[in-house]
């Protein structure tokens, strides 16, 4: 009498089956993703893609002589989400607008924050970063 109805018997069949419908949409998607995970050599293989790719940008920053500027410290940089900005919010958005006319969309910062945000997660690729990469460092010799 004390068995949860999700666990009972009777009450599932009294509910044809249909007491509690998994999200099944969601657990198709999920093993697509699963699967394209494993094609890419697992979780450890993404890792190491993933801190090349967040690497490549994090250089630019760095290499910057502080004409870009990091939200983050150094020990708790994102490997997903990079913040970063110019000391001159004009400057930004003159950034993101070249960016955009370059192909490199979506830079815009987080409306706390400001400046730009370069999300590069899983499926991102190595080359998008590059060309941030370039970019960043153009951008930087040219105005700064």
């Amino acid at each position: 009498h004390g068995v949860p109805k999700i666990f009972s018997y009777a009450a599932n069949a009294e509910k044809e089956s249909r007491l509690n419908t998994p999200p099944v949409f969601t657990i198709y998607m999920m093993g697509l993703v699963f699967k394209w995970i494993m094609e890419q050599g697992g979780v450890s293989e993404l890792e190491n893609r993933n801190q090349e790719k967040a690497g490549i940008i994090y250089d630019a920053i760095d290499g910057s002589g502080g004409f870009w500027i990091a939200h983050a410290e150094h020990d708790s940089r994102s490997m997903m989400n990079i913040p970063f900005r110019t000391a001159d919010a004009e400057m930004d958005k003159r950034f993101i607008a070249e960016a955009q006319e370059n192909g490199l969309s979506t830079l815009k910062g987080h409306r706390s924050v400001g400046g730009m945000r370069a999300s590069i997660y899983n499926a991102f690729p190595r080359s998008g970063c590059e060309a941030l990469a370039g970019l960043m460092n153009d951008f930087a010799a040219r105005n700064g």
